[in-house]
């Protein structure tokens, strides 16, 4: 673990594990998360012999609590940071939810145009654009996101236990069985960060066109996504992103949700694996 301070002044804490002459994969969080959201993922590939790296985003979890930079352009220049520090090359790029638009953003402007990376995923995933206008008819209103802020500016401890509790991981659908484990884990993460950097971020996950960014991406990339996520629709997301991309392959899964990849974390492992070694 360490931590490396960027050209503006934020400090970015991340994880280094594993063997420094093995393959590395890189793992991008969640809105409003941190580097832990990756344990299982990160423990799972370790096991196999890789060189695991996950960073907290600026503002998020153990990085510091900057007012400022909580965009995109940021996100990826953090992480562009992270890996020439590390000089991580034939890298693996993965990224859950706002962490796929970093990645997607990091991958198009910062790591193919180095030579660093290999491959990526793009896991429940916010690009091309999650919000709805005029060129994204099929978009969410505004008025979603307007929510987001209103309810993280008046109460964010008990929104950040609402989110994880319903559906995030589908917990709200019938017959699910609430893992208040993940729950408590998921507001321990949210409340380490800042909640300047939270509120900003919402702008960032909802109001950023990633169309260029995934048109200009060559390398071989997985997005996968749940049929049943209820944060980010899937035929507002992974059904748009996927034949933008080049060399992109779509997987589906019936009835997972968002937080899939804790709660379906066997299934998820698995095919990750599979495209890693692929």
């Amino acid at each position: 673990m360490g931590t490396i301070t960027t050209s503006d002044g934020a400090e970015i804490f991340f994880k280094d594990w594993g063997p420094k002459d093995a393959q590395p994969i890189v793992f991008h969080h969640g809105w409003p998360l941190s580097s832990d959201d990756w344990d299982g993922q990160m423990l799972f590939f370790l096991s196999k012999g890789y060189r695991v790296v996950a960073h907290d985003r600026r503002g998020h979890g153990r990085s510091s609590q900057v007012w400022d930079g909580h965009d995109m352009d940021h996100y990826a220049a953090d992480a562009s940071a992270v890996a020439r520090h590390l000089d991580l090359r034939n890298a693996v790029h993965i990224g859950h939810s706002t962490g796929g638009g970093e990645v997607a953003r990091y991958v198009a402007r910062h790591g193919e145009p180095d030579g660093r990376v290999a491959k990526a995923v793009l896991v429940s995933a916010v690009p091309p654009l999650m919000v709805k206008t005029p060129g994204n008819p099929g978009g969410l209103p505004m008025e979603v996101f307007d929510g987001f802020r209103q309810a993280l500016a008046a109460n964010r401890a008990q929104f950040f236990v609402d989110v994880p509790a319903g559906p995030f991981y589908g917990f709200n659908r019938p017959g699910a069985k609430p893992d208040q484990g993940v729950v408590y884990n998921w507001w321990r993460q949210g409340m380490m960060g800042s909640a300047k950097a939270h509120y900003d971020g919402i702008k960032a996950f909802s109001e950023t066109d990633q169309t260029e960014d995934l048109k200009a991406i060559t390398v071989p990339t997985l997005v996968l996504h749940g049929e049943d996520d209820q944060i980010v629709p899937i035929d507002d997301s992974a059904r748009l992103s996927a034949p933008l991309l080049k060399n992109g392959t779509l997987k589906t899964y019936p009835g997972f949700g968002h937080g899939m990849l804790t709660v379906n974390a066997d299934v998820l492992n698995a095919d990750l694996l599979a495209f890693v070694r692929s």
